[in-house]
């Protein structure tokens, strides 16, 4: 197992995964490290069984996501920073207390990114470099997300509130870019939990760059209010780039959208081994 896939707490082992921008643990290890459980995902059901609301509240700070074992990657509970504190909240156990210590670490660093978007940016280099990605891939992927940044900003001044409106906004681009949906595109490539984008090439990286940064141009300049007039914005800069795909791809001779992905070969290895060929 990747080193990076685990932080240790007082000799415990916690695995972990980094999905939506953000790293989750997995729940079972949490509570090995605080309890003197056995089962700890047997403590965890049980946990869910005799407080209501915490069994009711956990499809809010828990997902499953793959997760690699000795056995091969498994779908796993895992909770983010915030559902690892309430997670702990739950069990009574004074070696608990620890690690909600270290968790505010953790909490206190993204406040840190936060006030100095700087150290926010190197920080996610750093990490991307330590997942295999070369420094030209993570150029293109850290500006991705300054622009996808900027127009979510925008959404939102022009009132677009709801989670699933800018999904569906973001699947607007996606089509007329490259005629899929987020979630079209994603089993195009074989992916489960992963990010879509952090499976992207160069070329894919520079066209989702490209319609998300038209959009909000075209946003700006009509004045665009609330979700109604935001779609027609984000179709309109979907298409913007997906016409300049399309030219680009019977110049170049070749679809630019792409099935291949990084899971089993680092973005790095695979640039280097393509360039030899």
């Amino acid at each position: 197992m990747d080193k990076r896939a685990l932080v240790v707490f007082q000799d415990k082992k916690i695995r972990r995964t980094w999905f939506n921008e953000e790293w989750w643990f997995v729940a079972a290890d949490i509570i090995a490290a605080v309890t003197d459980s056995k089962d700890p995902a047997g403590y965890l059901k049980d946990m869910r069984r005799r407080d209501e609301s915490f069994s009711e509240g956990w499809g809010k700070i828990a997902t499953t996501l793959g997760i690699d074992t000795p056995g091969g990657k498994q779908e796993l509970n895992c909770v983010s920073t915030k559902g690892a504190f309430r997670l702990l909240q739950s069990i009574p156990s004074p070696k608990a207390e620890p690690f909600k210590q270290w968790l505010a670490q953790v909490g206190y660093e993204r406040v840190q990114e936060i006030e100095n978007p700087e150290l926010a940016q190197a920080r996610m280099k750093e990490l991307y470099r330590a997942k295999g990605y070369s420094d030209d891939w993570i150029e293109k992927r850290v500006r991705g997300i300054s622009i996808r940044q900027e127009l979510t900003d925008e959404w939102k001044k022009r009132g677009v509130k709801e989670e699933k409106d800018y999904a569906i906004l973001t699947n607007e681009i996606s089509k007329a870019t490259f005629g899929k949906t987020v979630d079209e595109y994603k089993a195009f490539k074989g992916l489960k939990n992963a990010n879509l984008r952090d499976h992207m090439h160069d070329l894919e990286l520079i066209f989702t760059m490209l319609g998300e940064r038209v959009t909000t141009e075209i946003t700006r300049a009509k004045d665009t209010k609330e979700f109604r007039e935001c779609k027609g914005a984000a179709n309109a800069g979907g298409e913007v780039a997906g016409n300049a795909r399309r030219d680009a791809e019977k110049r170049i001779g070749k679809t630019i959208v792409s099935a291949e992905n990084y899971l089993d070969e680092p973005e790095k290895e695979k640039r280097k081994r393509l360039t030899r060929q």
